[in-house]
């Protein structure tokens, strides 16, 4: 196998097909990245842990095609160090020799008949704009749980009607939810799925240079999975197996009481307010007619407070909530005011998005959170 390849086209496309690269590999070959140009003029850059497989696609000059399976994590170190300069590569018995300028680098290869078939991408269901997908991911998996040990809230929960695309995740304490329009190749298609949000935000962040994503989903059969598929970039994923709690019934039918605020008032304002709370303590958000007072600390601990201009619909209420949470909430939000709409002080909030003081709210996104008890 012998190729030249521009050197940042080849930085690029070996970086992202190394991303997802196994930090301790089942088995060695695993930790590898496979190369495969061929006579087309194609250089394609594979990867796979059982779980997520990448593959990417490059125009590269192939003087003779061929296969090679090298360490991908020390492969996309070198890439991202060599100069500005056309890189070749050569395979020569059991090494690879990578020449660009006056740098010049020789890898040992794995055994590549070792390395696992990579999964069938399933057929498309559908295609999405990239910016949207981005957007949405974002604001949804800022809410999907961290803790391993409960794999089903690690995941988001893809719910496909139609036209109609919904977003959920919840780590039991927030919930977010966002739905929007899609493409989908059936007007009848109706399926569910359960994606890992690590993958799924790392699909949405590294394909955001095409206009459209291809999403391809299997649901059945041995191996239910998903396909994302853009700009010669493609990924599949296992889907996360059981049943997903039925957290839309959280959110409620009415509310009583709602406040709009600006949104970046309140980011700046529970920011500082939120540098006295201590592990674990709440910030206090009181709302009455025309403010809200903001409040961390108590007794004889350091305390902060701050008051900002609000408007109330309702009775006046006073409630708290975890600080990283109402800042991710916040965070997740895309317009200039936030409407924060309360059934009780201890029960669980709404946040939504609205583009004015007076307007409606902006129901394409919702993160439901749950307040915490606090003393006095």
């Amino acid at each position: 196998m012998k190729f030249r390849v521009e050197r940042d086209v080849l930085a690029e496309a070996v970086t992202w097909t190394a991303r997802s690269l196994p930090t301790r590999p089942p088995v060695p070959v695993l930790a590898g990245v496979r190369l495969e140009a061929s006579a087309d003029g194609t250089l394609t850059l594979s990867s796979f842990d059982y779980e997520v497989s990448a593959r990417s696609q490059v125009a590269a000059e192939v003087d003779s095609a061929g296969l090679a399976l090298v360490s991908g994590r020390l492969l996309a170190d070198i890439c991202k160090s060599l100069p500005t300069k056309p890189v070749d590569v050569d395979v020569e018995g059991s090494k690879v020799i990578l020449t660009c300028g006056a740098s010049r680098f020789t890898l040992l290869t794995m055994p590549v008949d070792d390395y696992p078939a990579l999964p069938a991408m399933p057929e498309v269901s559908g295609s999405i704009d990239a910016g949207v997908l981005t957007e949405a991911v974002a604001q949804v998996t800022t809410a999907a749980s961290r803790d391993e040990t409960l794999p089903l809230l690690t995941g988001v929960r893809m719910e496909i009607e139609g036209e109609k695309l919904t977003l959920l995740a919840t780590d039991r304490y927030r919930l977010a939810m966002r739905e929007l329009t899609w493409n989908p190749t059936a007007p009848s298609i109706s399926a569910v799925a359960l994606v890992r949000a690590r993958t799924l935000s790392d699909v949405a962040k590294s394909m955001t240079s095409a206009g459209a994503v291809d999403v391809a989903l299997a649901t059945e059969g041995p191996a239910a999975l998903i396909g994302f598929e853009s700009g010669g970039r493609r990924t599949t994923s296992l889907l996360v197996e059981g049943d997903y709690p039925p957290v839309r019934r959280l959110f409620p039918e009415t509310t009583t009481t709602h406040a709009v605020v600006s949104t970046h008032a309140l980011v700046e304002a529970a920011r500082r307010v939120s540098l006295v709370a201590e592990r674990n303590t709440p910030i206090r958000l009181s709302f009455s007619e025309g403010q809200v007072v903001l409040e961390a600390g108590q007794g004889d601990d350091a305390q902060a407070s701050e008051a900002i201009e609000a408007s109330l619909t309702g009775e006046a209420i006073t409630t708290a909530f975890n600080p990283h949470y109402l800042l991710d909430g916040l965070g997740a939000l895309t317009t200039t005011f936030v409407r924060m709409s309360f059934t009780h002080p201890s029960k669980p909030a709404v946040m939504t998005g609205q583009g004015s003081l007076e307007g409606d709210d902006i129901e394409d996104f919702k993160y439901l959170l749950m307040p915490i008890r606090f003393a006095g």
